[in-house]
């Protein structure tokens, strides 16, 4: 990165992505400058009082010295600031955003002719919560962020701007925007459809007891977890990804069509290969991986039927500082080993918790 003395960084919107960034970057070069406009006034003076900002501006104009502007509000408003942005940038600034989804941007970024500022971004994190209340300066650190010149965009912006996100921690992989997108469909966007049809599916076929959704509680839940996201969020990112979502859902059709066959044809061959190709494929996927899809950090144990057994497994975690995330009781074990399941916010909480409920004589199961 150029040399941060009068260096100037703009962000338009300060949510989780954009207030983590913002955060990272005054982790890393506390001499930056750091401007911040938000129609959310209480995030500006957040990031005003804990020092993130330098200072908060009421016009994006304001923002015409900034080397790198970062486009963090929802796609429709970033597309609307293009105009003003066209007329104040200087020419060696660098425009990017943080969106999962990159054809209407960069449509946007051709219509305004702001080729030769833009590169896209898209940092593959997450969390539960939101807003700059959630944003923290480690988020994007050990993160796949997705990088996406556009076509005229001068290479050395586009390595200026990887050096600047290796400087914070993350791990910049480029591709082109058309790549991206098709990417985010398989692993994210066609995954949290299918787990959403899984759900209805089951739910379909609920009785007045409800005894499906009690026997649902392990395996089933683990794998559709993903369908408890935002549907609002969902609707608008299929409806930005139209062309590789569709394609994928037909290819993924094709695919259950043809287990229909095996199965109704006693092809046991088919239905072996399927299975095994899935778990050979899956079992190549690194253990510890930042995915756009965000883990879970979980370990099971088996609780004595004593009394207090409960009570003191959990007091054992919390005296030794570990932040528990959520706690659950497992009665359906067909697919997970131990009665007690405990989340964590990160990995190194749950190998923590696992050893010292290890030392206190428990039997622990890590996922």
């Amino acid at each position: 990165m150029k040399e941060t003395t009068n260096f100037s960084i703009g962000f338009i919107g300060l949510g989780l992505i954009g207030g983590s960034i913002a955060k990272s970057i005054r982790r890393i070069f506390p001499e930056a400058e750091i401007l911040g406009f938000d129609v959310d006034q209480n995030a500006l003076h957040l990031a005003l009082e804990d020092g993130t900002l330098t200072r908060t501006v009421t016009a994006i104009e304001a923002m015409g010295e900034c080397d790198y502007i970062f486009l963090c509000a929802p796609v429709h408003y970033n597309i609307a600031y293009l105009p003003i942005l066209k007329r104040i940038m200087k020419p060696t600034c660098i425009l990017t955003d943080v969106g999962s989804v990159k054809s209407d941007i960069y449509r946007a970024i051709a219509d305004n002719h702001l080729t030769d500022y833009f590169i896209g971004g898209h940092p593959m994190v997450g969390s539960e919560r939101s807003g700059y209340e959630a944003a923290n300066d480690r988020l994007i650190e050990n993160a796949y962020y997705f990088v996406t010149p556009s076509e005229t965009v001068e290479e050395k912006k586009v390595s200026e701007f990887r050096t600047f996100l290796e400087d914070l921690g993350a791990i910049p992989i480029i591709y082109s925007p058309e790549r991206h997108d098709e990417i985010t469909a398989y692993i994210s966007h066609i995954p949290h459809v299918i787990a959403s049809s899984l759900v209805n599916l089951v739910a379909s076929k609920e009785d007045e007891n409800g005894m499906l959704k009690q026997l649902a509680a392990g395996g089933f839940k683990d794998i559709t977890r993903i369908a408890s996201s935002n549907p609002v969020v969902w609707e608008h990112i299929l409806l930005s990804n139209p062309e590789h979502v569709a394609a994928g859902l037909r290819t993924f059709i094709e695919q259950l069509e043809g287990m229909i066959a095996a199965i109704e044809s006693d092809n046991a061959r088919d239905i072996y290969s399927f299975f095994d190709s899935a778990k050979n494929y899956r079992n190549s996927i690194p253990e510890h991986a930042t995915g756009v899809i965000r883990m879970n950090y979980e370990v099971y144990v088996d609780i004595p039927d004593e009394a207090n057994a409960l009570a003191k497994a959990i007091s054992h975690v919390g005296e030794a500082g570990i932040n528990l995330k959520n706690i659950g009781i497992t009665h359906n074990r067909e697919d997970n080993e131990g009665v007690l399941r405990l989340s964590f916010y990160d990995n190194e909480s749950a190998v923590s918790a696992a050893v010292l409920l290890r030392e206190q004589g428990y039997q622990v199961y890590e996922r």
